[in-house]
């Protein structure tokens, strides 16, 4: 499944990693690549609570990036 991340660097230097579709679903990391790491056990973790708990799994996205000159 692909799930939007959205992904900042607050005034700390820390950089925070947000899952939109999945409301609360927050990490954080020292460097990019440790915050993607980070969200993606807090993605797998939010989805298996939701299986849990018998709760609907927002859908996956499709998204398409365009660069316009």
């Amino acid at each position: 499944m692909k799930y939007r991340v959205l992904i900042e660097q607050d005034e700390d230097g820390f950089f925070i990693a947000e899952c939109p579709s999945l409301p609360g679903c927050i990490s954080q990391g020292k460097t990019r690549e440790e915050a993607i790491a980070n969200i993606q056990d807090a993605i797998k973790g939010y989805i298996e609570s939701l299986k849990k708990h018998d709760e609907p799994i927002p859908p996956s996205i499709e998204e398409e990036i365009l660069e316009v000159a």
